[in-house]
């Protein structure tokens, strides 16, 4: 019985391991937010010179957040944005636009 329900109990861990970092689905929303202002609300800019985000690779995403943070990275926009987040909030970030269908 238990190895019927052991793909579910997998899902369930990795959900609940990843909602203390990533937070709530609104909680994700509302960090969202603040990116949408220039990377749209779906990932996808409006101008031309602002990157996409939806389907990016989450690694990339995070590495790219962390590069802004540290200043390897340069960015005025970013580097202010970058340093209000936590690691965890980065990851929530980066794990929202690398799960959106790519356009």
């Amino acid at each position: 019985m238990l190895r019927r329900f052991a793909p579910t109990l997998a899902a369930a861990a990795l959900l609940s391991a990843a909602l203390p970092a990533a937070g709530t689905a609104a909680e994700v929303r509302d960090l969202v937010k603040e990116c949408a202002y220039c990377h749209g609300d779906a990932g996808i800019a409006k101008s031309a010179d602002v990157p996409n985000l939806a389907g990016q690779h989450r690694v990339y995403l995070l590495n790219q957040l962390k590069a802004f943070r540290s200043g390897k990275r340069p960015h005025k926009d970013m580097r202010y944005m970058s340093r209000q987040m936590t690691d965890a909030e980065m990851r929530a970030i980066a794990d929202y636009y690398g799960s959106l269908p790519p356009h």
